[in-house]
């Protein structure tokens, strides 16, 4: 069984930064894939950022430039930091991760972007 325990969340002022962890305990086999989706009040979800355990990384368009995604692989723990936000990010953060064949999810973390 596989757990994913997501923290960081929070009310942040635009311009702001916040950074989200994500760790893993359970059976992880290598090579594994871990990644930041959010989900904004009636909208679809969206891929923030992802990468693998051997640091390959992909950006959703919305983080390009202001977020960045990184993993402690001792720790299997991945963060995003995230900078200059925008209310536009105001989302629920969820962290995915999938390893032998199987795909899990955290609980899930608000954040909110607002003055």
């Amino acid at each position: 069984q596989v757990q994913l325990v997501e923290s960081g969340g929070g009310l942040v002022q635009p311009g702001g930064s916040l950074r989200l962890s994500c760790a893993a305990s359970g059976s992880i086999y290598s090579p594994y894939f871990m990644g930041w989706y959010r989900q904004a009040p009636g909208k679809q979800r969206e891929l923030v950022a992802t990468i693998t355990s051997e640091s390959t990384v992909y950006y959703g368009d919305s983080a390009k430039g202001r977020f960045t995604i990184s993993i402690d692989n001792a720790k299997n723990t991945v963060y995003l930091q995230m900078n200059r936000l925008k209310p536009a990010d105001t989302a629920v953060y969820s962290c995915a991760l999938i390893t032998g064949g199987s795909t899990y999810w955290g609980q899930g973390t608000q954040v909110t972007v607002s003055s």
